[in-house]
């Protein structure tokens, strides 16, 4: 299935340089101080991935932001925390779309529906080009399920980075 022609435009014209405008070092420290302060109040592990735009071979496969998601939740590990909580962010720039992925872990413990909720209300910030506050909102919302699932767990140290990864096509 191929992307229709606006969103395969969208993302030739949205550049790699253009996720530093959006999301500045400040902002990128921000998430980085905000992951690893919710990891200090529950045994869980989030993760945020930021990916620019797909690659022009993803974009003619008809790649959606959720498949891409979930190859980067693989590609990163984040499955593979020893308690199975790991949770990824993933923002894709040219769709101003959110996803998240949740570990088998918490998963079972949180449904779908309420994964999707906060992804549009991040969605609903990023509309407003607020991306530091959309992806903050999210991190703390995501945290309160770690919190309320995974709280009082012994926490067995940082499994995943705390700092945003940029994602290279």
């Amino acid at each position: 299935m191929a992307a229709p022609l606006g969103r395969l435009l969208r993302h030739l014209c949205f550049p790699p340089w253009r996720l530093r405008r959006v999301l500045p070092r400040p902002s990128l420290e921000a998430i980085t101080h905000a992951i690893r302060a919710s990891e200090q109040r529950h045994g869980g592990e989030i993760h945020c991935a930021v990916e620019a735009a797909l690659d022009w071979r993803r974009l003619l496969r008809g790649v959606s932001p959720r498949e891409r998601a979930l190859e980067v939740f693989s590609a990163l590990r984040v499955w593979d925390t020893e308690a199975n909580n790991g949770v990824l962010i993933y923002l894709l720039l040219a769709d101003r779309d959110v996803e998240i992925v949740a570990d088998r872990g918490i998963h079972r413990r949180v449904p779908q529906e309420e994964w999707e909720r906060i992804c549009r209300t991040m969605e609903a910030a990023f509309r407003e080009g607020r991306f530091e506050a959309g992806l903050l909102a999210g991190i703390e919302a995501v945290s309160e399920h770690l919190i309320r699932h995974f709280g009082g767990q012994d926490i067995q140290g940082n499994e995943l980075p705390d700092q945003p990864t940029i994602v290279r096509p």
